[in-house]
């Protein structure tokens, strides 16, 4: 069993992860989330560069190896941290540094990450790991792609509605389709990856949904069972 490093989303605290964290090591893996804060993340505001994002992943999969002699890890990237994640994979310079994390990840598992996306801050980045590493890039590396089908895009009802539908819409181009409540479907896959969909799957912990305030999201204990079986190699 590889050790495990979780890539928090875009704003969110490593403690937002600890959950799924703690339900990972129950089940048996070395478990490490990258310990960002969200003041973490402002300097990378307005479609900056990733990089801090990138120096704090690096040191935190080199520190996991050391301590559990492994030679990989298995990356888990959500939501931004998916696509975060296939920067660090990449053997090109990016921002003037190459970190050529494919040669220490294994699998890497995206939750519920826009690979895609039209919105202006984020296209530049999107555009990057697109163009340089399209789809699953690496054919040494397995890449797993979650998917949430919780709620369909509509710009009629709720102010949730509507909110979903304008998520969509800035991340394919097409507000009215099925999605996680952030991210469709859709951009949550990658060609050459496993894509997996699951059904009634929120985007992230602190989702919520009025007439189903139980709905799980991707690192629910009872949505891991259904994947757990692509940490092991």
């Amino acid at each position: 069993m590889l050790p495990v490093v979780i890539l928090p989303g875009y704003l969110a605290p490593a403690s937002d992860y600890y959950p799924l964290r703690d339900e990972l090591r129950r089940l048996g893996w070395i478990v490490e989330v990258v310990p960002l804060k969200v003041r973490s993340w402002l300097p990378t505001l307005g479609g900056r560069p990733v990089t801090p994002i990138l120096r704090v992943l690096e040191a935190t999969v080199q520190s996991v190896l050391t301590t559990s002699g492994a030679s990989h890890v298995t990356l888990i990237g959500h939501s931004a941290g998916g696509w975060i994640s296939r920067i660090y994979l990449g053997d090109q310079p990016y921002e003037g540094q190459v970190w050529a994390g494919q040669q220490r990840v294994r699998t890497l598992i995206t939750l519920g990450t826009p690979h895609t996306s039209q919105e202006r801050w984020t296209r530049r980045n999107l555009e990057f790991v697109n163009t340089t590493y399209p789809g699953a890039y690496y054919s040494h590396i397995r890449y797993v792609c979650l998917a949430g089908k919780a709620i369909y895009g509509t710009p009629y009802g709720s102010f949730a509605n509507w909110f979903t539908y304008q998520s969509y819409k800035l991340t394919s181009g097409e507000g009215a389709c099925w999605g996680d409540g952030v991210t469709p479907v859709a951009a949550s896959h990658l060609a050459g990856a496993h894509n997996l969909t699951y059904d009634g799957v929120l985007h992230a912990p602190r989702s919520r949904l009025r007439d189903r305030p139980d709905a799980p999201w991707y690192g629910s204990p009872e949505i891991i069972a259904s994947w757990q079986s692509y940490l092991d190699i």
